[in-house]
């Protein structure tokens, strides 16, 4: 089924009302019955509709998301792992284990001792290892389409959906878009409720410079060029925690470079929707003082970035 751009502005807030209850109550039973009501749509006509939209199905966007919510926790928490399989709605540990380890490549419990995230538990004063792929490159300047979230890093993924949806209702859509999600708080600092991020999109039409069909949440980001510290992260995102830290902390210590004004970036350049875990590709930069373009051979002055 494919949708013209009538079609998607006609479904669009619709399905901003379902994305946003959907991320709102992973918690609760999410079933195409209630879910058509709030699309206000027969269960039939809503969830193709869906689909068509999002690349996925309900139970398929379900299932992901909680698991998703689940490897965060068990990277960077200590709930017990029944608690764990409870609120990802599993009726008991085996089931939950099972879907776990076909998704993430381990069991849960193994996946809390030797996950990805282990990898960068370096102990303070060590030196960086050589094994994770750090450049210095400078960014080109760009601008880009911003949407505010506001809470937990890991819950991000809803602002982005809700931006895709916009544009694509809009007709900005385009062939080699990247996803970037800007960060702009640390979160052993700041309380999680209070984070701020935002969701972006680069490589979009837009319409002049007037955004006003896009919404007053929806604005342009001014990102400035520069040199960055880009780490080239594999793995679930669960992992990125673990990552920045030993970016902020090893790798940085034991270079010449000091980090810059600005926030952090990630730039997503598969999709989870169809990318299992351990696959997903993430460049993190970390944004540095413009000295460090004198950092003779450690710099690539080249703007290398990947599509996504």
């Amino acid at each position: 089924m494919s949708l013209n751009a009538a079609q998607w502005q006609r479904h669009e807030s619709r399905m901003r009302r379902v994305i946003a209850h959907v991320h709102a109550h992973l918690d609760q039973p999410l079933d195409l019955n209630a879910l058509s009501d709030i699309a206000c749509m027969s269960p039939h006509h809503w969830h193709r509709i869906y689909h068509a939209m999002l690349g996925e199905t309900l139970a398929q966007t379900v299932k992901r998301l909680r698991l998703h919510r689940a490897a965060g926790e068990l990277a960077q928490g200590s709930a017990p792992i029944t608690h764990l399989a409870k609120r990802a709605g599993y009726p008991d540990l085996q089931s939950f284990t099972r879907t776990f380890k076909r998704v993430y490549g381990l069991p849960p419990a193994a996946y809390r001792a030797n996950g990805q995230h282990q990898l960068f538990a370096v102990a303070p004063g060590l030196a960086a290892s050589p094994a994770f792929d750090v450049q210095v490159r400078h960014l080109p300047a760009e601008t880009m389409l911003a949407l505010a979230h506001r809470g937990s890093y890991m819950g991000i993924g809803q602002a982005f959906d809700l931006l895709l949806t916009r544009v694509a209702s809009l007709g900005l859509a385009r062939p080699g878009m990247r996803l970037l999600g800007l960060y702009h708080d640390d979160p052993d600092l700041v309380p999680e409720a209070e984070l701020r991020s935002h969701a972006a999109i680069a490589g979009c039409a837009l319409i002049g410079q007037d955004l006003s069909a896009l919404g007053p949440s929806v604005q342009a980001w001014q990102l400035p060029g520069g040199p960055h510290a880009v780490l080239s992260h594999t793995g679930p995102y669960a992992s990125m925690r673990a990552a920045y830290r030993w970016l902020y902390g090893p790798w940085l210590m034991g270079s010449d470079a000091e980090p810059g004004n600005g926030p952090t970036l990630e730039e997503y350049t598969n999709n989870p929707r169809d990318t299992p875990p351990h696959a997903l590709h993430t460049l993190i930069s970390m944004p540095l003082r413009a000295a460090c373009d004198q950092m003779g051979s450690q710099v690539n002055t080249s703007p290398e970035r990947s599509s996504g």
